[in-house]
């Protein structure tokens, strides 16, 4: 079925003439067609769009012009990354018909490669939270069971892939809005390293921790995907310059003799006992492999204080002055957030950011020992779509990025992670095991993703939709 194809084989296919990109195109929309009313994934499917960009596709096909890596590969955006020509709300009601004039660096490198936009995929509003909801556009749901939220804020992203909705998604992660998704939908996500990939033509709010980067079904696809989109650009001037090589050929990488180091808690977090167990499971997987795994505690304190207090301020520097007014068309939980950050002081501020400093150079004389960290993506299975995170794990009270804690600590040292499926606890969830690497070595991070998935291969399971 083509909808279930990798984007490895489509670009391969339609290179040998053996697919065109109107089908392949054609077939995502058909998916589309079927399960977004139930899914709620695609907030914007710009099907007109689309074929138009698959007609050319094909011509350039058809007279042997030269084609991309991703030529004909579908492909969709979350909607908080901009798109020239085509609605981008960040999920709010204040940008409801906000149509920018420019895409974003890493869209125009994907449509650079030949890569058809299918449409964007639905958020949180401005990526605010790790759930995938906001007013303008209602609840995203996991195709595993679409009671539940596939968490956020990339959720409609890791929603549309884990359905079929085509191949290769864009999306961001300012506190883990790539890996949460992924991790509970089944599929692979990638959060490269801090300006891996450049991050300019999108929504205030995520400064100095937001990064880009793809859910896909396999690591290739990510890799390939990361090949096109990675690259210094001088409008980003956090950006890295390319490094030699390809992501793709990293995937063939040897992970014989790595020391990895495997935490089921970070030393704080509370973890559902499920959830550990399956990711426990995974991480010992890595000694078959030939690594030397050693069960850790890295002794450091929990960021949450700090990533709160710096984000809140961002958010309220950002979207401030649209309060009271907006408040009524606005997320509540977005409302209170830029509230709370108004009482941070500038004080506060500096101080937060010196703790992550303090915390950057505890991560990183840690990892002079290891090359990879593992530990579970999200600490708890899917919980109730338009419901609110669990406060409670394993019976004891944890606070309101207490479900979450092992994703954002990497936005703040700006490490690759990656969220690879581990397996499913009983009644048939899937459940992330979370690959951290060192500063810049998203190789060895794609390695070992590439490593564990063909030891424990993920793709051939499918929700039943």
């Amino acid at each position: 079925m083509e909808t279930w194809r990798s984007a490895c084989d489509i670009a391969e296919l339609i290179r040998a003439k053996k697919l065109s990109p109107v089908e392949a195109t054609e077939a995502a929309l058909a998916r589309i067609d079927a399960l977004n009313p139930t899914l709620n994934a695609f907030c914007l499917v710009a099907a007109e769009q689309a074929r138009a960009a698959a007609r050319e596709a094909e011509i350039a096909v058809t007279k042997g012009e030269p084609l991309g890596p991703l030529h004909g590969v579908p492909v969709s955006i979350k909607d908080v990354v901009f798109t020239r020509g085509l609605t981008t709300t960040g999920g709010s009601r204040l940008f409801a018909d906000h149509v920018p004039d420019e895409d974003a660096i890493a869209v125009g490198r994907l449509k650079a490669a030949g890569a058809i936009v299918l449409g964007k995929t639905n958020t949180s509003e401005f990526g605010h939270k790790a759930v995938t909801e906001n007013p303008l556009f209602g609840v995203t749901r996991n195709p595993w069971r679409p009671a539940l939220t596939p968490g956020g804020s990339s959720g409609g992203a890791a929603a549309a892939v884990a359905s079929g909705m085509g191949a290769l998604a864009l999306g961001t992660d300012g506190g883990g809005s790539i890996r949460i998704p992924a991790a509970f939908c089944g599929v692979y996500g990638l959060k490269p390293s801090h300006g891996r990939v450049p991050h300019r033509g999108g929504f205030p709010g995520f400064a100095h921790v937001s990064h880009v980067g793809p859910i896909t079904r396999t690591v290739r696809d990510a890799a390939l995907m990361l090949d096109v989109i990675a690259g210094g650009d001088d409008r980003d001037r956090a950006s890295l310059p390319r490094e030699p090589g390809s992501y793709l050929e990293a995937c063939e990488g040897d992970v014989k003799g790595l020391h990895v180091a495997w935490t089921a808690d970070l030393g704080y977090a509370r973890v559902d006992s499920r959830v550990a167990e399956i990711c426990g499971d995974a991480a010992a997987e890595f000694e078959s492999l030939g690594c030397h795994v050693e069960v850790v505690n890295p002794g450091w304190e929990d960021p949450e204080a700090p990533f709160s207090t710096m984000i809140a301020a961002q958010f309220y520097a950002a979207w401030s002055d649209r309060l009271p007014e907006a408040e009524a068309v606005l997320d509540p939980t977005l409302v209170k957030f830029i509230r709370r950050g108004g009482g941070v002081t500038a004080r506060e501020y500096v101080l937060a950011l010196q703790r992550v400093e303090t915390y950057w150079r505890e991560v990183q004389a840690f990892l002079e020992r290891f090359d990879l960290l593992l530990m579970p993506t999200v600490a708890v299975p899917p919980f109730a779509a338009g419901g609110a995170p669990p406060r409670e794990i394993e019976g004891e009270h944890v606070s309101v990025l207490g479900w979450m804690p092992f994703t954002f600590p990497f936005n703040l040292t700006g490490q690759p992670a990656a969220s690879v499926p581990a397996g499913f606890i009983d009644d048939g969830l899937p459940v992330g095991l979370q690959i951290v690497g060192r500063r810049h070595a998203d190789s060895t991070v794609l390695a070992a993703s590439a490593a564990l998935e063909a030891t424990r291969p993920w793709s051939h399971h499918r929700p039943g939709l």
